[in-house]
């Protein structure tokens, strides 16, 4: 009996291990978005940060996207211009960048 309940807690603890996680998922690539980042002047940025970045954009982002979403380094108004714009290409392309910064977020959280 005390063995069953070891074996049936072990079962309820290892099923708590995580499954929001992106398990599988890259955690560095190169590319379009990484080579700005890299490029960019901003503090926060190294080669591992930018490298999970573009592992992101290429889980959400197309080739196209990835290549608008570069702008946003260089005039980060464009982004704000594209969020409020009434247009339904900008629409859903700001739909598709929001899931690539959340997964962005999730991913490469501590890099």
């Amino acid at each position: 009996m005390k063995a069953m309940c070891c074996v049936l807690a072990l079962t309820v603890v290892a099923g708590c291990a995580g499954g929001a996680r992106d398990v599988g998922a890259a955690r560095f690539a190169s590319g379009p978005i990484s080579n700005a980042c890299n490029g960019s002047e901003r503090r926060a940025s190294n080669p591992g940060l930018c490298g999970c970045i573009q592992a992101a954009a290429d889980i959400e982002l197309s080739g196209r996207d990835q290549r608008r979403a570069v702008r946003f380094y260089n005039d980060p108004h464009s982004a704000q211009v594209v969020r409020q714009s009434d247009r339904p290409s900008d629409e859903a392309f700001w739909k598709r960048y929001s899931a690539y910064v959340d997964r962005s977020e999730r991913l490469c959280k501590g890099l």
